[in-house]
């Protein structure tokens, strides 16, 4: 079982909060650009479909061997929301391995925005017993593979559903 729960993160420029359901409207307009999807699918949502998820990642995973980290990315000098950064934790006898990802919304990208995010929470996950952290991102995805770059992940030769793995071992 793990018991791993968001906690507000700050770094430099930004504050990542704990998502809650009240963020959906204002986060359906930072992710309302279709290029958004471009690599991972899909369409934007609409702030009631974003609630409904919002639901449901805020109840946490049924599983008691999973936890949901979900942050959204504030920039505190704007105090205006960017995007968000999430980590599914599993556990395993080692301890847990953590699979991230990011989006930033189109008018915050080239800002280096989802690179802090994402190191807060590679940081974040080092305090916990967190081992692994993994990322999963298309090949021709440069800017989400600098992301990873930056927050220590390194590519694998492992591949799924199209896209490369990349990891971080922590010891």
């Amino acid at each position: 079982m793990i018991t791993l729960k968001p906690e507000t993160i700050r770094t430099d420029r930004l504050d990542l909060l704990p998502l809650q359901v009240e963020h959906a409207d204002e986060m359906a307009a930072v992710l309302s650009d279709p290029g958004l999807h471009t690599f991972i699918g899909g369409s934007p949502d609409t702030a009631h479909d974003l609630r409904v998820r919002y639901e449901r990642l805020v109840a946490g995973s049924p599983n008691p061997g999973e936890a949901w980290c979900n942050w959204i990315i504030q920039l505190r000098d704007a105090a205006c929301l960017a995007g968000y950064v999430q980590a599914t934790v599993t556990v395993d006898d080692r301890g847990a391995t953590a699979e991230i990802a990011w989006v930033t919304g189109t008018p915050w990208q080239r800002r280096g925005i989802a690179t802090e995010a994402t190191r807060g929470v590679v940081a974040w996950l080092r305090q916990h017993p967190v081992h692994t952290v993994i990322a999963h991102i298309h090949p021709d995805h440069q800017a989400s593979a600098a992301v990873a770059t930056a927050a220590g992940l390194s590519p694998t030769s492992q591949s799924h559903d199209g896209e490369t793995r990349w990891q971080l071992t922590i010891s």
